[in-house]
């Protein structure tokens, strides 16, 4: 039914394990091959491609659905139907940022300092352009192919690239100088497949496990018994989602608890409860939450 494009480069292996994760596998016969599949009927052919490509591929309606940055989007002026960000990336949970950087050591502190005619290097020409173009600023942009800090100084005078962290620009002794957009990873489909009822459901529950995965990400489900004694005191301590389930057990004075917690500090989290009162505790890995 569907024909689906994901990004291939910084974002492949995170996309792949998001979709594993998904219970949608991404098969192919090597790491190399463009060419790939999923076992679900919802989905009848996959590729991988540069994001880059993927906002015009989908646009045209080469393919259903496609997975790519914002970023791309607009460098593509692609006018494409978003269903959703899917906040995930190639290191940290942090969005992406396109960035104007510039030698730590230089001058200029703002946009409107840089001088006219100021040789830029990007891998997104078109969004670069406009940017300096709103700010009054001629700026001499160069499409950049790769290794884009490396053409500092000696060939441009500042570039504008992507950044998660920072950390790349700083060891290549640059700063950023300001931010031209912040950029998440969308799920995507053109006005043609969205009108169409059946691709539209099929994408929607496409969407909705991913953004399962998504947030069971950093999240356990722990399971206790309590007596009813202390019920309310082990109760008061669970930084639930929502209220926790409890029921009360068929014989004794017991009842028995059901939430989910963050992963994070469950270490101080478990014996704490257990001091509480608590007993029986299990900890279980959640691979999706869908509200």
């Amino acid at each position: 039914m569907l024909s689906l494009v994901l990004p291939k480069g910084s974002l492949e292996k995170a996309t792949l394990d998001l979709f594993d994760a998904a219970d949608l596998a991404v098969l192919r016969a090597s790491e190399r091959d463009y060419h790939a599949s999923i076992d679900d009927p919802r989905i009848d052919r996959v590729r991988i491609l540069r994001p880059q490509e993927i906002p015009t591929y989908v646009e045209r309606g080469i393919f259903d659905l496609g997975i790519t940055g914002r970023d791309a989007i607009t460098e593509a002026h692609a006018d494409v139907v978003s269903l959703g960000e899917l906040q995930y990336s190639k290191a940290t949970a942090n969005p992406v940022r396109i960035v104007l950087a510039v030698p730590q050591n230089a001058p200029w502190q703002t946009v409107e300092d840089l001088p006219e005619g100021v040789r830029i290097s990007s891998e997104y020409p078109e969004l670069t352009e406009r940017f300096f173009a709103e700010r009054g600023v001629k700026a001499s942009v160069i499409r950049s192919y790769g290794a884009t800090e490396a053409k500092v100084p000696d060939i441009v005078d500042a570039i504008v690239d992507l950044t998660e962290t920072g950390s790349s620009l700083r060891k290549n002794g640059l700063r950023i100088l300001d931010t031209l957009m912040t950029s998440y990873t969308e799920l995507i489909t053109n006005a043609a497949a969205y009108a169409d009822a059946d691709k539209r459901a099929a994408m929607e529950d496409i969407g909705l496990l991913l953004r399962g995965v998504l947030r069971a990400r950093g999240q356990v489900l722990l399971k206790l018994n309590v007596p009813a004694v202390k019920l309310a005191a082990v109760t008061a301590m669970l930084p639930a989602m929502s209220s926790p389930t409890v029921t009360a057990l068929a014989s004794g004075d017991m009842n028995a608890i059901e939430t989910v917690v963050p992963k994070r500090g469950v270490n101080m989290l478990i014996p704490a409860l257990k001091a509480a009162g608590a007993q029986d505790i299990l900890e279980i890995p959640i691979s999706k939450i869908v509200e």
